[in-house]
């Protein structure tokens, strides 16, 4: 994830992210001049957050729900353990 902390949709993905409990790497752009340039050249767009799949799709400021999906079709939620 490609983000900013001064940014309130990264703080909302990156707040999802721990919340269920998905392994992922947070890049500052703000703390790295090339990785900034990095997230642009995905994107196409200077917005933030830009989230990388293992299959190379990302996601640009989305919401939860969008992102949420997005994680139950790339199969990364963590498996829970049954209630029964």
């Amino acid at each position: 994830m490609y983000g900013a902390p001064w940014c309130g949709d990264c703080v909302r993905s990156k707040a999802l992210l721990d919340r269920l409990k998905v392994n992922f790497e947070y890049v500052d752009v703000d703390q790295d001049a090339r990785a900034k340039d990095k997230a642009i050249a995905i994107s196409g767009r200077q917005s933030i957050p830009v989230i990388v799949f293992p299959d190379s799709t990302y996601l640009v400021e989305p919401s939860d729900l969008d992102l949420t999906d997005k994680l139950i079709e790339a199969n990364l939620l963590p498996s829970t353990e049954s209630m029964e």
